[in-house]
């Protein structure tokens, strides 16, 4: 089978290498990259956060152990947005494993956590050994962007659903925001359309006395390090299945995502920071800190700006906003989750509106071949299934691939004249 590797627009390191970087950065933080950068934060810190503490309830962690969880994944999530921002110049964001959090709240009913926090640095030491290795970008160079567009699109449409089931349980408050995304986006192009739907949102919330303290018992105490054990049982049920979420799910997406976008993205270094990240992570108490799919969905989206080597500012936000959140979560956590969780659904889901739309049509380009190939991926994906311990994104990739390779699909031969 005749393969098609990816090729994008160099919107690499390089761009506006001649001008000082500090100016580079001020041109970057504009309103909408701004507030792309807000939506991404309010996303990262409202319902995953909760899902972290509901891992550390099952696994009757101290306040301490809770903070410090919750300190070095949104920390350490913060700090690598800043570096790969800073340092490549595209909005490349970083954050945890969302789906890695989730696993770990049945892990830890039965594996103590001394051992779980072995496996977490385990788990960075793995995806470390990858990213040195340059096995994922080489890996990624081979597979065919149809099937890995058709993968993004299926993995976040969940987001696009979820801002539709959002309008259904708060009608008034997530359709206001609706309404006054697409209406923004009709009248006027100085305010982005985002920025406005969480405003006009936030203020019916307000109104309606629809924004309630959350009831989190998480005491504003310092962080409790926790001595890690390393053991088999750790690697296996919990450091090789985190290790291949990071890689088969976070960074596939944020890499598919961001070369749909036009980007040209540094594959083996995202996976060498995000085994870096996971090991300091996981020497705090956190289970990862990577680069994230759906924070860098929202920040490289159109809603970020129109000029696409501008939108690592909307990244830069973020990583500061995740940085402040790791540092205060004691205090920050009940605010956050003080929001009505379909306000926040809502405006997630229409800002990945563009990237949904680019991913489907580059997943099925006639010219593009791998039809039903990528078709495969996207039903796979959507379908939400974890086998093996490994979620949707990984085997949309493997079926999809498989499938092709079986039907001998290959992208249609091109015209050299």
């Amino acid at each position: 089978m005749q393969e098609q590797a990816f090729k994008t627009q160099d919107i690499s390191s390089t761009t506006g290498a001649a001008e000082p970087w500090f100016r580079s950065l001020l041109q970057s933080l504009n309103v909408k990259s701004v507030s792309a950068g807000v939506v991404a934060a309010l996303f990262g810190c409202s319902g995953p956060a909760l899902i972290v503490i509901s891992a550390a309830e099952a696994g009757n962690l101290s306040s301490g152990q809770t903070v410090a969880w919750l300190l070095a994944i949104y920390f350490i999530g913060g700090l690598i947005s800043l570096i790969m921002a800073l340092r490549y110049r595209q909005p490349i964001t970083g954050a945890y494993s969302i789906p890695g959090a989730a696993i770990m709240i049945g892990a830890l009913a039965t594996i103590p956590f001394t051992e779980a926090v072995g496996a977490f640095i385990m788990s960075g030491a793995i995806v470390l050994l990858l990213g040195v290795s340059g096995v994922v970008g080489r890996i990624m160079s081979w597979l065919p962007m149809p099937i890995v567009m058709a993968m993004i699109a299926g993995a976040l449409i969940r987001f696009g659903t979820g801002a539709v089931q959002a309008v259904e349980s708060m009608p008034l408050i997530a359709g206001a925001a609706a309404v006054a995304f697409f209406a923004s986006a009709r009248l006027t192009k100085a305010i982005p359309p985002v920025l406005t739907a969480a405003i006009v949102g936030f203020g019916i919330a307000l109104a309606t006395g629809s924004v309630q303290p959350a009831d989190v018992d998480i005491a504003f105490v310092a962080p409790e390090i926790t001595m890690p054990t390393f053991t088999l049982n750790g690697l296996l049920a919990i450091a090789i299945p985190l290790a291949a979420l990071v890689i088969g799910a976070e960074n596939a997406q944020a890499t598919g995502v961001l070369m749909a976008e036009g980007y040209k993205p540094p594959v083996n270094a995202m996976t060498t920071i995000s085994g870096i990240g996971g090991i300091v992570a996981g020497v705090i108490g956190g289970h990862n800190a990577n680069i994230a799919g759906p924070m860098t969905a929202i920040c490289s989206s159109e809603q970020a700006g129109d000029d696409k080597s501008k939108r690592y500012g909307a990244t830069v936000v973020n990583g500061v906003l995740f940085c402040a959140f790791g540092l205060f979560a004691g205090a920050a956590v009940p605010f956050i989750l003080a929001l009505p969780k379909a306000l926040i659904g809502a405006v997630a889901g229409l800002a990945m509106i563009g990237v949904l739309i680019a991913a489907f049509q580059q997943a099925f380009s006639k010219a593009a071949g791998h039809q039903i190939g990528a078709m495969v991926a996207l039903l796979v994906a959507m379908s939400g299934i974890s086998l093996l311990g490994i979620s949707s994104p990984f085997w949309a990739l493997v079926f999809g691939i498989l499938v092709s390779l079986l039907l001998s699909e290959q992208a249609p031969a091109r015209n050299s004249a």
